[in-house]
């Protein structure tokens, strides 16, 4: 695989002091030891002023067979066995995993080329200046369903990591797939460029460009990658179709297509609700959508009184009550997957209860989808997504024309 690093990496430090007092007491005069004391304090001191991050219990397994839940086509006990590419419905697999052989390199297959280059904020017109907290936020008094957080604005770099296959035409516009929470500077994850170049000289995906982008950091309510990924508006969707698209364009020397069949979008936690997000809003943009533990619960924030419920409003209010837009969703979901992980006791953070909730209700609205209940396995559905991954993505492409040599 030819890596071209247009960049230069991003140096990672350490702000942490560790002093050894044995030491200290043997070999430092008092005016060191003094000093190395003082620094140590300013240490626990900088430490101290961290965010806290809250007590996350380690989430119980969810019964496949718990009320609620979908009813499960069993392919449980048989590792390695995936559902057919070509079916929808709910799935039950596990406990037991085998990496795909479409995970590795192949040799003979021809293999893509992976460039990366960065997006600084402060060359962007949407979300310019970035935002992040210093501790976690607490409940509000007055509104349950929210959190009173305390931000500051941030600047940041955003790493855009691109595949184009092997057999990609240059002018011609290619289908692509939208990766959220993209690795480094420098780091780029060669997971999907492999299976992306095994499964297109099989024929069983069409020669897509894979476009992976770095969030703007940090996680959930108060910080850019929460802002970005679970607030439940168009608006992400259309920072990347105005302001990362056309560098990829321009950077990659490629051409997207603008077939909305031809364009999908996939992640994991909550780049999972935000590549369902992406598609919601703009059914014009993207119509295939990609999830592992999509976390379709409440953590949109700020709060917005017309999505009170945040992604958890997907199959609680906004599929049921809305017409069928034309999406293919693919979703799987581990039977130990994050459960209720904050201060918030509102009843709207269990993953699982989330994805068996989404399950039911694109099934009732008539959506084409196949989910994968996932036994052993916990958020992110861990050693299942070696063996899974191929067989989603040909799912989800089912129907696109495959016109590559």
């Amino acid at each position: 695989m030819e890596i071209d690093e247009q960049c230069a990496a991003i140096p990672m430090f350490s702000d942490s002091l560790s002093i050894k007092p044995n030491f200290m007491k043997l070999h430092c005069p008092p005016l060191l030891l003094s000093l190395a004391f003082s620094l140590t304090l300013s240490a626990a001191s900088f430490s101290a002023t961290k965010e806290k991050k809250p007590d996350r219990p380690t989430p119980p397994a969810r019964s496949f067979d718990a009320p609620g839940a979908p009813k499960f086509t069993r392919l449980d006990g048989k590792p390695g066995v995936n559902p057919p590419v070509d079916v929808d419905g709910d799935f039950l697999i596990g406990p037991e995993y085998v990496a795909a052989l479409e995970t590795k390199v192949i040799e003979g297959v021809p293999q893509g080329k992976v460039q990366q280059f960065q997006i600084d904020s402060k060359d962007c017109k949407l979300f310019n200046p970035g935002i992040a907290r210093d501790v976690f936020g607490t409940v509000d008094p007055n509104n349950p369903k929210t959190l009173i957080v305390e931000t500051h604005p941030i600047d940041y770099k955003r790493t855009i990591t691109v595949y184009v296959p092997a057999q990609y035409v240059a002018g011609s516009a290619a289908p692509f797939i939208v990766a959220h929470d993209g690795p480094g500077m420098g780091k780029p994850d060669m997971n999907l460029a492999h299976v992306l170049d095994n499964l297109i000289a099989q024929k069983r995906v069409p020669a897509m460009i894979a476009i992976s982008i770095s969030s703007g950091g940090g996680d959930a309510q108060g910080h850019e990658r929460g802002r970005e990924y679970d607030t439940m508006s168009g608006l992400y969707a259309e920072f990347i179709e105005s302001e990362v698209l056309p560098m990829v364009e321009k950077n990659c020397s490629v051409k997207l297509t603008q077939d909305p069949e031809g364009r999908a979008t996939m992640g994991n936690s909550s780049g999972g609700s935000a590549a369902l997000i992406m598609a919601w809003y703009h059914p014009e943009l993207y119509h295939r959508v990609l999830t592992f533990s999509g976390t379709f619960v409440n953590q949109q924030w700020p709060f917005n009184p017309e999505t009170p419920d945040g992604a958890w409003g997907f199959h609680n209010k906004l599929i049921p009550e809305s017409t069928a837009k034309p999406l293919r969703i693919w979703m799987a979901v581990g039977d130990r997957d994050n459960f209720n992980p904050n201060v918030m006791r509102d009843g709207m953070h269990d993953w699982v209860a989330a994805n068996n909730n989404m399950a039911t209700v694109l099934k009732a609205k008539g959506y084409h989808y196949q989910y994968l209940y996932c036994l052993n396995t916990g958020h992110g559905v861990g050693p299942a997504k070696p063996q899974i991954l191929p067989q989603a993505l040909e799912w989800l492409w089912n129907g696109y024309p495959i016109t590559q040599n």
